[in-house]
């Protein structure tokens, strides 16, 4: 139980000014990260604010019988008090939440739960109201100097770059039909239908997919597409069954095994470009300069691939002793705003829509795990940076809206006037302060240099489509300028700025 005071008063300028109210709070825990609070403001508030509203209301006020601001004051008091008494009550609750958020009693990371219909103001005694809210969880700050990461480490290769480059070749040619059997790497336009127990649950009349040994969705993934479809022709039929993921959006198929059918209507094939044509097509004077471009792509790539792996580990690190639990309500609310943070993370660093829908897939399908580490982690990075006095600041900002404008092709006035309206401006301060935690704590680290995992570029077919019920994806890709043309975009990276800087 704590205790709290203040006062409200008229300033010289005739403005209110808020002063602590008188406030006892009895805080309950919960769980880890709910509190239960019980909140009374004293009688003497209470009147005091019931005061400055009659005070105001008395000049003005119209009782029939008397010219406007005549009447006496207790008839005023008697006829206007049920509405004064609202306006005190949504004084006071504002108020004394404000007082309590400002204290520290605890760190709140949602809003109160109060059901404001249910407070009353009384006639007499202390006002009292009480409520849920979720709050970051008390624990011990990990030891996190001298923590020993493995780190990928490996040359970009002139072989990888002319990989790429067939990649690129093979991902910009034009798409024409065959009357041949499909065949891995060829494209097949199905239209795909969805049931649940013979029911039908999701469709989509036309949907190219490239021929790759996983198609992922955004709620499940087929393993063996490529061996599935081996062969088609057009009129074919697949069927596929699938295990929707337990945190779906569409709560009433989580965990359920739905089949979907895939209707061949074309097969298509790619004819491949020249390097030549590719280094004009997408503004570059020779085919060396775009070969120059990719190799900083995959460097890019590779610094957020070791990134990732130094980050992981220190997750793991950080969060092995994390026991508490955390509700499911506040996993919900803040897998959007995780998947917000490591969409943005990947699109600056020059992924593709299309692996940048694989890893939204992938997330999508694992969203209460990965959400609860990740959120785990996020409380104890803002804990350190607190006590190591880590902010973001104007010049962070800058920098990755730069960043980003540069990789999506954009004004950076755009950029932040897009954020800003979205929202997701918090979401880039998380972003910048958890890039400072990690990088004081790799600082500090200890380092062994190992081969990074062989990643197969081409493995996964991504797909913007629900097999349980299809949602719009949280953070669309800019595919389009402002006149609605298609942007030029390379496999591997974000829309070209210009002449592929």
């Amino acid at each position: 139980m704590s205790t709290d005071t203040t006062e409200r008063d008229e300033t010289q300028d005739g403005e209110e000014a808020t002063k602590p109210l008188n406030l006892t709070i009895e805080v309950a825990k919960v769980t880890a990260c709910r509190r239960h609070v019980r909140v009374a403001v004293a009688r003497e508030d209470v009147d005091r604010y019931f005061e400055d509203r009659f005070d105001k209301l008395a000049p003005e006020a119209e009782v029939p019988g008397f010219r406007a601001g005549k009447a006496p004051r207790q008839l005023v008091e008697s006829r206007f008090r049920k509405q004064v008494a609202e306006q005190v009550k949504g004084a006071l609750l504002m108020d004394s939440l404000s007082q309590i958020n400002a204290g520290d009693h605890f760190s709140a990371i949602s809003e109160p739960d109060l059901d404001y219909e249910k407070v009353t103001v009384p006639e007499t005694g202390d006002f009292r109201f009480e409520f849920d809210i979720e709050v970051r969880p008390d624990f011990a700050t990990p030891d996190w100097k001298g923590i020993r990461i493995k780190r990928p480490e490996r040359e970009i290769t002139d072989k990888e770059v002319e990989r790429y480059l067939e990649t690129l070749g093979s991902s910009s040619s034009v798409l024409v039909p065959v009357d041949e059997p499909a065949a891995a790497g060829d494209t097949v336009v199905c239209r795909v239908t969805t049931s649940a127990d013979g029911q039908p649950v999701n469709f989509m009349a036309e949907l190219p997919l490239r021929l790759r040994p996983v198609l992922s969705f955004g709620d499940t993934e087929i393993e063996g597409f490529d061996q599935l479809m081996a062969g088609v022709v057009a009129g074919d039929e697949r069927t596929a069954e699938v295990t929707i993921s337990q945190f779906s959006d569409n709560a009433e198929y989580q965990g359920r095994k739905l089949a979907v059918r895939f209707e061949v209507l074309d097969v298509k094939r790619t004819e491949l470009s020249a390097p030549e044509s590719l280094a004009g097509k997408y503004g570059f004077d020779n085919v060396g300069d775009l070969k120059d471009y990719i190799r900083d792509l995959l460097k890019s790539q590779l610094a957020y691939e070791q990134r990732q792996a130094v980050r992981n580990q220190i997750s793991q690190k950080l969060t092995e002793s994390a026991s508490w639990e955390l509700p499911a309500e506040l996993l919900k609310k803040q897998f959007r705003r995780e998947l917000q943070r490591s969409l943005m993370e990947l699109k600056s660093s020059g992924f593709s829509p299309d692996e940048v829908r694989n890893h939204e897939n992938r997330l999508r399908q694992d969203a209460m795990r990965r959400t609860e580490t990740l959120l785990k982690e996020h409380f104890i990075l803002e804990r350190i940076a607190e006590e190591e006095k880590i902010e973001e600041s104007p010049e962070d900002f800058d920098r990755e809206i730069e960043r980003m404008a540069k990789s999506s092709n954009e004004s950076t006035r755009k950029v932040r006037a897009r954020l800003d309206r979205s929202g997701q401006l918090d979401v880039l301060r998380n972003m910048i302060v958890e890039q400072k935690v990690i990088a004081l704590i790799t600082e500090h680290a200890r380092f062994e240099a190992v081969a990074p995992e062989s990643k197969l570029r081409d493995r996964v077919e991504a797909v913007d489509f629900f097999v349980a019920g299809q949602k719009e994806s949280d953070i669309p890709d800019a595919r389009y300028d402002d006149m609605g043309e298609p942007k030029k975009v390379l496999p591997g990276s974000s829309p070209l700025p210009g002449g592929g800087g």
